[in-house]
């Protein structure tokens, strides 16, 4: 195994098993003040919990089918608990050290409170419940722009996007069905799938059937897609890229075309390709090599919003991005709004225009908090001035 995979995996679980320790031992604590069923098989939910997801993962292709998903089921929605259960009580234990200190607490709050860790799980559960049910109902996002025409063909684009799909275990293909169903109705000229379409682990059902129903989709220019970090993290990229091939979507790894002489279309690979893969992706002036910027517009797509000013100084029109997924749970989204320019929606920068999308999918936990999974619906108008209508 490649030894960035192995470092990737060690930190991620070392941190992961941390976490854990740490929520088992302080709910532990918190629960044995209570006389209550919970309280003697706390221990052993933590365990079921935490080791569902990697051993259904690593187990994969000598478990039974059914009884993986089952596991990766149960893992994922741990994460999503695991996920509040750690804030919740840090931020306790981090109130209960500054009182250490400062003293500012009432002595009736010093004290344990019979039901408060009760309520707090019943919290949590409900939060998985709405998230769950958030995540599976996307909105459709509309959206026009207008960019500068020079030369183009065309007077008009019906652009559709959709980022981080992340087929696998949890995404299936019932819910790949309905999503092409929906971009089928939505009429698009060009449908831009901007990576992460597929997650580390994809069952071979689940693999057959995404070429068939990725196939279904019917737009007038034809899909394109480019690879996002989990295409390189599940260290089947190539297989993965092979198969969206054999679907009629054209994946573009450092690639340009021209599309019915009407615009550009710029794919970058991943940042990922050289954590994972050990070779760097190429520089954007690199990539755009050949391009007659005075010719016609420039449309890129870039997984990850990093270095707008780049794509701005290249001359590029339209940019769409994902990966951010808007945090997915919240408050996740202040920690992507302090990493990226733009984590979610849209920004003008020069005449560059920009859509990061919070995506379709989500990774891990199976919920979504704070934000819609959703599909981006963009009417382009080529003008001869670059405004936002």
């Amino acid at each position: 195994m490649n030894p960035r995979f192995i470092a990737f995996y060690i930190c991620f679980f070392a941190i992961y098993g941390l976490i854990n320790y740490y929520i088992g031992l302080r709910g532990w604590q918190a629960l044995s003040n209570y006389s209550i069923p919970i309280t003697g098989y706390w221990g052993l939910l933590v365990a079921v919990g935490s080791l569902s997801f990697p051993l259904g993962r690593w187990a994969a292709d000598i478990l039974p089918r059914e009884l993986v998903q089952f596991l990766i089921y149960i893992g994922s929605y741990w994460m999503g608990i695991m996920y509040y259960l750690f804030l919740i009580i840090f931020c306790l234990d981090l109130v209960r050290l500054l009182d250490r200190f400062l003293g500012f607490l009432p002595e009736g709050l010093k004290s344990p409170h019979p039901g408060v860790a009760l309520v707090l799980l019943l919290l949590i559960l409900l939060l998985n419940i709405y998230g769950t049910w958030n995540a599976l109902h996307p909105v459709i996002r509309n959206y026009e722009v207008n960019i500068t025409q020079k030369h183009s063909s065309m007077d008009t684009l019906n652009v559709v996007m959709v980022s981080d799909i992340h087929l696998g275990w949890i995404v299936g293909p019932k819910r790949l069905e309905q999503l092409v169903h929906d971009l089928n109705l939505l009429n698009p000229d060009l449908i831009l799938l901007p990576g992460d379409i597929i997650d580390e682990g994809v069952d071979l059902r689940t693999e057959k059937e995404i070429p068939r129903l990725f196939g279904n989709l019917n737009p007038r220019l034809g899909t394109y897609a480019i690879p996002g970090n989990h295409e390189y993290i599940s260290g089947s990229g190539d297989d993965v890229f092979d198969f969206l091939s054999r679907a009629g979507i054209k994946v573009l790894r450092d690639q340009w075309i021209e599309v019915e002489d009407g615009f550009y279309l710029v794919g970058r690979d991943s940042r990922a390709k050289h954590s994972f893969g050990g070779v760097s992706r190429l520089d954007l002036h690199a990539l755009m090599h050949g391009i007659d910027v005075s010719k016609l517009p420039i449309i890129l797509m870039d997984h990850e919003p990093f270095d707008l000013g780049e794509a701005a100084q290249a001359g590029v029109a339209l940019q769409f991005s994902g990966h951010t997924h808007h945090g997915q749970i919240s408050p996740n989204q202040f920690i992507t709004r302090s990493i990226y320019e733009l984590d979610w929606g849209y920004l003008r920068k020069d005449n560059l225009q920009v859509f990061v999308s919070c995506g379709f999918g989500t990774w891990g936990p199976p919920i979504r908090i704070g934000n819609h999974p959703e599909i981006l619906n963009i009417k382009v108008n080529f003008t001869q001035q670059t405004c936002v209508v």
